[in-house]
């Protein structure tokens, strides 16, 4: 699946070579990437992973809270938020906790079913890479970042709020 990071200087994005492989439960590890665990496998040989591998990630699941990650966080290279349904709007909750409650610095990429409509709010809460479809383009991708460009809420991008913007006028 093509994958896009965020340029969050330039507001747009850039189609990169993935630097993870998705190893399924039971699965052995390429040896010439980093590997993205589901998160039972992360626990179950978290001591053996970060012993022998540079990059690690774990995949979590919609219903899957990243507090359990919060001790490891530093040592993650990435977290990736599965999205089950565009409905679903667990994973924008857990981005924002892991980058304002936790701190947490690595990639938070962004994974299943999900709508260049929701791409603004996902970078405002914390995401900075995504898996998309195979037909999805940087101009769609640009185009949906730059749509909005005041928001009314506060989130972890830090950008002022309607509100702060007219109380500083």
């Amino acid at each position: 699946m093509p994958l896009i990071r965020l340029d969050t200087g330039a507001r747009s994005g850039a189609f990169v070579e993935d630097r993870f492989f998705f190893v399924p439960d039971g699965k052995a590890y390429p040896e010439e990437k980093g590997a993205i665990v589901t998160l039972a496998r992360f626990q179950g040989e978290k001591d053996n992973l970060l012993a022998h591998r540079a990059l690690i990630g774990v995949r979590l699941a919609a219903g899957d809270n990243p507090a359990v990650l919060k001790n490891d966080l530093p040592r993650l290279a990435a977290v990736v938020l599965e999205f089950p349904k565009f409905r679903d709007g667990r994973p924008f909750s857990w981005a924002r906790m892991l980058r304002t409650r936790y701190d947490y610095r690595g990639e938070i990429r962004a994974s299943g079913d999900f709508l260049p409509d929701q791409l603004f709010f996902m970078v405002r809460t914390g995401f900075d890479s995504f898996e998309v479809r195979q037909d999805f383009s940087l101009v769609d991708f640009d185009r949906a970042l730059n749509e909005v460009s005041l928001a009314y809420q506060p989130s972890a991008d830090g950008r002022k709020t309607i509100r702060e913007l007219r109380a500083a006028r």
